[in-house]
């Protein structure tokens, strides 16, 4: 196969016209519902999905809810509601902190932070973060909670195994919370709840089970984020979310993809994904990425260990045989 740097680039027009088919398809064969909902975040992904949704089945069929909670950015709802003016779509705020402090109130979270953080306190910023320099050398996989003291200097402690699902297991929280006001917006409409997850984070397992990959239809999980990027352009996604960094937004403190998860700028993340998925060489990988042979060879490894971790996020219930 010859790997090089156009190897992820589409014909945005023909991928629309391909994505329009499905959510019409979807929409009024498979599930026969009135229209589509999407839950809009302020990021790229659901700004993409909303626009392909007008163009396959006009603004009057597209619902947009943004569903912000106390400790997202604000700036999240703001390019979400800008959004939705720009498509034209009808478009709701929903305050989701009441239904996160019902399941786990944030009191609990924050007692717990401090046991791990004696300087913490409830109105403190946090964080989680992975180091971000796989690329360039070998290091260990810890995660690191990360408080900003009112003076800006950052505490910050390595998380064990228990420390990081208990925290993590918050923040999921608020996706699944998030999903729960969709569903119940779309069974009362009678719509289809579109997801957002693309190829990167679908393979990868940067997504929440029953959280953002609880949803009907998928329509992205065969394009990688430079690819939603391209047809972002090409639906002319506005400008602050098209040049805004890709965050979880479900933290106090922002936090990039990159700093979160991913480990690998977003510059050489697909094409090493992309080789990694059709097995390509190493050599010939580094060559074209400029990176060292020992560089790709971390990155198809760490890729290698996320996808096995993660591989119950892409399948359904364990059935009895």
């Amino acid at each position: 196969m010859n790997f090089n740097l156009d190897v992820l680039k589409i014909d945005p027009a023909q991928e629309l016209e391909s994505l329009s088919r499905f959510v019409v398809d979807q929409v009024s064969t498979v599930f026969r519902r009135n229209g589509v909902i999407v839950g809009l975040s302020g990021g790229i992904d659901s700004a993409c999905m909303a626009a392909v949704a007008v163009r396959a089945l006009g603004k009057e069929k597209v619902i947009g809810l943004v569903l912000p909670e106390s400790e997202s950015n604000p700036i999240s709802s703001a390019y979400a509601i800008k959004h939705a003016q720009a498509l034209g779509v009808e478009h709701r705020e929903i305050e989701i902190t009441p239904t996160v402090d019902s399941v786990v109130e944030y009191q609990w979270r924050d007692e717990y932070l401090r046991k791990l953080i004696p300087e913490y306190k409830p109105d403190y910023k946090y964080n989680i973060t992975l180091p971000t320099d796989l690329l360039e050398r070998a290091s260990f996989n810890f995660y690191r909670l990360q408080v900003q003291m009112p003076d800006g200097e950052i505490k910050s402690k390595r998380l064990n195994p228990d420390e990081f699902r208990t925290i993590t297991s918050f923040a999921n929280i608020k996706i699944r919370a998030r999903m729960l006001h969709l569903y119940a917006e779309a069974e009362r409409r009678g719509l289809l709840v579109a997801g957002t997850t693309n190829r990167t984070e679908f393979i990868l397992g940067d997504f929440c089970k029953y959280g953002d990959g609880g949803t009907d239809i998928e329509p992205f999980t065969h394009l990688y984020k430079n690819q939603i990027y391209q047809l972002s352009d090409h639906l002319e996604v506005i400008p602050e979310i098209m040049n805004r960094q890709p965050s979880p937004d479900t933290f106090s403190l922002p936090v990039s993809d990159q700093e979160f998860f991913f480990r690998i700028p977003f510059e050489k993340l697909d094409h090493l994904l992309y080789a990694w998925e059709h097995e390509l060489p190493k050599d010939a990988v580094a060559e074209v990425l400029d990176l060292s042979e020992d560089a790709v060879e971390r990155a198809y490894k760490d890729f290698a260990s996320k996808y096995r971790a993660t591989a119950h996020l892409r399948e359904g219930p364990t059935t009895f045989k």
